[in-house]
């Protein structure tokens, strides 16, 4: 059983339907074949793991044990992204969509664990065997969000230009998006992604997932895996509190300080 939201917030279409120029096509077949062959491989190892997280959401929350939710993707077009559900079910009918936030009390006692370690994710492995998303690429926004976010933010709908990613340069570098200000800051990093992704950054960022995953800091996430740092040749410098994540000046846990990240709202039911 899949809880599922609703198709599309009234006024998106006229954006959302925009023409958005694609990356180019010769490099798009590459990636998606690599997408396909690395999905692909996963599946043996990650369905059981699925199979064993889903049954563990139904036994200790009421409510499904998967969820759905319409994304934003390449070329604007709309998706229907696949997650384990680590939210009260239909817990947006009461507050409406909005962002998650760490220490969220809408998150369940399994559903902190899946989002620390990110299993909640792994559901779309087959968002990306299916070509809705790749493994690598900006993150997939919801539409409630897109639409008031390419109002405001210039260039924002570039990052439709690829086809969004399970993880990407952005969300291992960055906490979650908690204001138009972090939207703005990350927006560099899924525009530079855009501009120069390939084969070798795709794995850089792979291996720096497991990295982050590790808990290591922002800093020494990009460290590790020589990312690079677009925000540094930015003329205008990040908020101080990015600037101080991505020297890595205190340490901070990536882990502990995107507990939100994994999810916009992981709610079942309507949102």
């Amino acid at each position: 059983m899949v809880a599922q939201s609703h198709q599309c917030p009234p006024g998106a279409p006229s954006i959302l339907t925009r023409a958005v120029p694609l990356g180019s096509v010769s490099e798009s077949r590459t990636k998606r074949a690599c997408d396909v062959a690395f999905g692909c491989a996963l599946v043996p190892f990650v369905f059981p793991v699925i199979l064993v997280l889903w049954a563990i959401v139904r036994l200790t929350s009421p409510g499904p044990g998967f969820y759905s939710q319409v994304r934003v993707g390449r070329g604007s077009e709309l998706y229907r992204i696949y997650k384990i559900r680590t939210m009260a079910n239909n817990c947006e009918a009461k507050t409406g969509v909005q962002w998650a936030s760490k220490g969220d009390a809408r998150v369940t006692p399994v559903g902190r664990v899946l989002r620390k370690l990110h299993l909640d994710e792994l559901p779309q492995l087959w968002n990306v065997i299916r070509g809705d998303m790749s493994l690598v690429g900006p993150r997939p926004e919801r539409p409630e969000f897109v639409v008031p976010l390419s109002a405001e933010i210039e260039g924002y709908p570039e990052r439709h230009r690829v086809r969004p990613g399970v993880t990407g340069l952005a969300q291992i570098q960055l906490p979650a998006d908690s204001s138009l200000e972090s939207v703005q800051t990350k927006l560099v990093l899924d525009r530079y992604y855009v501009e120069n992704g390939n084969f070798g950054l795709d794995l850089r960022i792979m291996l720096g997932t497991v990295v982050y995953l590790c808990g290591l800091s922002y800093a020494r996430v990009r460290r590790a895996v020589w990312l690079p740092n677009p925000l540094a040749e930015c003329e205008t410098p990040p908020p101080a509190e990015i600037e101080t994540l991505l020297r890595g000046d205190p340490v901070t846990s990536a882990r502990e300080s995107s507990l939100a990240e994994s999810d916009i709202s992981s709610c079942g039911g309507a949102q």
